[in-house]
């Protein structure tokens, strides 16, 4: 009798340990109280520190013990839940929205020890776990804020008489919207000059038809009456760059610029960082060549120029960095452009990618030092691309000069979704530029516009005589990528509270007679010049006015015109007097169309999130 109980203890305790030690998969979505998806939601293995975030649509998966346990489910915007794992696999939550939105903190895992969590921290050693595990998070806003943006003074009307040419640069930049959600999502308003609206409205891609011929794009216009005046004309102007497949694409020859310092220490910085550029090496090819150059106190070359067939080499040289230091940005710029240069393809992509939070303060320190280094680096044929990470000591305006000067593009990094995003999906437009300095130059009919005023672009407008110098440097275009530039039209005869001018007591101009009988608007113009050469060409469309209904617009019209209007609210602008959130919501669902990342549906989300950030002002 005592042996069977004993053996009876044994098969209990046996039973016991092996359901500890075995894990299940769950699964399930996130949503709001009205349905919608959320994404960036925290979820959690209570007592552990297991977790995973949602992403786009809401979806998540987490691994748990086989006995059960209970998910924690944590946003700033809404109210924690937490749900007991039963029986089921799958755990569907809708969370409320907060009475007290606060600051979510998601700990870096440490080592755990249970036998659950140890086979959950193994099979995490995967770069898609080990980048959830480091990027997958909300983080604690500092208690100091030093961040810096470059002031912005927002476009106003002009008269069409008296000033018919519109000229600027395009900018395919999208870092202040990643730069804004992050305010967001962290439950505060961002400061007004870091919202750029023209790289918010380019965060998104458009549906405009694919070049023709030999041109590296093509262009799209519409017009129709601006939704939050129907008294006004809302011009929308798009380019559609050139799609090349991957495998067509040149090879490339990289250097990664790290910034290393104490500043990148951070969870949001560093590791972050090391898991995008992880993200970004599984996506070179043999002939791809990577070489990493660092920077905190001083400056020094870690991995010489590699075939992108050494990945495990790449990512091993990822894995050895670590922070700590001070900031010599300007040698780690001149030793980054000094190894892509000595390893340059005629025929190929060079470029190099620097990722930091800008925060340059030994060497070439002040912006005015840092343009005219970039300056003279571009002229070697080298590209730049810009990844920022980090916040409480961001310094946008570094980051923006680097991008301008530089001949490259500027990305915020918030979130391993948006290196995914930005290394992976849009790998192509990020890496390889089509034509570079393409400016565009807008000649208003003044028979039919009374004023007009740019959205956006205040930091990219160019003088009007640049327009054919082809020593003026402007923005690049990448493989795939599409530029959208809006333009709110006052007509003629129309009175308006935004443009009242007397009339000229000397001057009285009068239009010829292409203006007066012509049914066009406007003639853009765009120049630019092949990634190769220096001498720039020039295509030239019209744009008549149809008198097209907002509702009858392409969801490429009104979902710009959404992004923008929503931009023009965060400024805080006084052409979007009257013009209400819940417009922009419903805007923004009706032009929402075909949404495989769930990109435009962030954006609703967002928009709703800081309406109730907002509101608790």
């Amino acid at each position: 009798m005592k042996n069977r109980i004993i053996a009876l203890l044994v098969f209990v305790f046996a039973t016991i340990a092996m359901a500890e030690g075995q894990i299940r998969k769950i699964t399930g979505t996130v949503s709001s109280q009205d349905g919608l998806p959320l994404r960036d939601v925290v979820v959690s293995l209570k007592s552990t520190r297991v977790s995973t975030i949602t992403d786009r649509q809401g979806k998540y998966f987490i691994e748990a013990p086989a006995a059960g346990g209970v998910l924690v489910f944590t946003h700033s915007s809404f109210e924690k839940k937490e749900v007991k794992i039963g029986s089921s696999n799958t755990i569907n939550v809708a969370l409320s929205v907060s009475s007290n939105p606060a600051i979510v903190e998601l700990k870096v895992p440490e080592k755990v020890h249970s036998k659950p969590q140890m086979e959950y921290e193994r099979r995490n050693k995967s770069l898609a776990g080990e980048a959830q595990a480091l990027a997958y998070q909300d983080w604690q806003q500092p208690e100091w804020n030093t961040e810096e943006y470059d002031g912005i003074n927002e476009n106003i009307f002009h008269s069409a008489l008296q000033n018919p040419l519109s000229t600027f640069s395009i900018d395919v930049d999208a870092a202040s919207y990643g730069n804004i959600r992050r305010f967001i999502n962290n439950g505060q308003r961002p400061p007004k000059d870091a919202v750029r609206i023209e790289e918010m409205i380019n965060y998104f891609q458009y549906d405009y038809p694919l070049p023709k011929n030999n041109d590296p794009f093509s262009i799209y216009t519409e017009v129709a009456s601006a939704p939050w005046n129907a008294k006004h004309k809302l011009v929308h102007i798009g380019l559609q760059g050139k799609k090349i497949p991957t495998e067509n694409l040149p090879a490339s020859n990289l250097v990664f610029l790290i910034d290393v310092s104490g500043s990148m220490s951070s969870a949001n910085k560093l590791p972050l960082l090391k898991a995008s550029f992880k993200l970004l090496v599984n996506q070179l090819r043999p002939q791809d060549r990577v070489a990493i150059v660092v920077y905190a106190g001083a400056a020094g070359l870690v991995l010489p120029s590699t075939s992108g067939a050494c990945k495990e080499q790449i990512i091993d040289a990822l894995d050895q960095l670590q922070a700590g230091g001070s900031t010599a940005g300007g040698a780690g710029i001149q030793l980054a452009y000094k190894v892509a240069k000595e390893n340059f393809r005629e025929e190929g992509n060079n470029r190099v990618i620097i990722a930091t939070d800008g925060d340059f303060n030994i060497g070439e320190s002040s912006n005015a030092s840092m343009e005219r280094l970039i300056e003279e680096k571009r002229n070697d044929g080298i590209f730049l691309t810009v990844l920022g990470y980090g916040m409480g000591n961001y310094k946008d305006s570094k980051m923006e000069i680097l991008a301008d000067k530089g001949n490259g593009n500027y990305a915020y990094i918030d979130n391993i979704l948006e290196a995914q995003k930005v290394l992976v999906n849009e790998f192509g437009g990020t890496l390889f530029t089509i034509a570079k300095d393409v400016k565009l130059q807008i000649e208003f009919n003044p028979t039919k516009v009374q004023a007009y005023r740019l959205i956006g672009y205040e930091n990219r407008v160019l003088r009007h005589e640049d327009f054919n110098n082809d020593k003026k440097d402007a923005g690049d275009l990448g493989s795939g990528h599409t530029v959208t530039a809006l333009y709110e039209v006052i007509p003629v005869g129309v009175e308006s509270d935004y443009f009242k001018t007397d009339q000229l007591k000397y001057q009285n101009p009068k239009p010829n007679t292409l203006s007066t009988t012509s049914r066009e608007l406007l003639t853009v113009k765009f120049r630019y010049k092949d990634p190769k050469q220096e001498t720039s060409k020039l295509i030239t469309r019209t744009l008549v006015d149809n008198e097209v209904a907002v509702e009858n617009t392409s969801n490429n019209f009104r979902w710009s015109a959404a992004v923008a209007a929503f931009g023009m609210m965060l400024r805080e602008s006084e052409f979007i007097e009257g013009y209400h959130v819940e417009q922009v919501i419903q805007l923004a669902q009706n032009a929402r169309g075909v949404d495989k990342e769930g990109y435009r549906l962030e954006f609703i989300n967002l928009v709703k999130t800081q309406s109730v950030v907002a509101d608790r002002k």
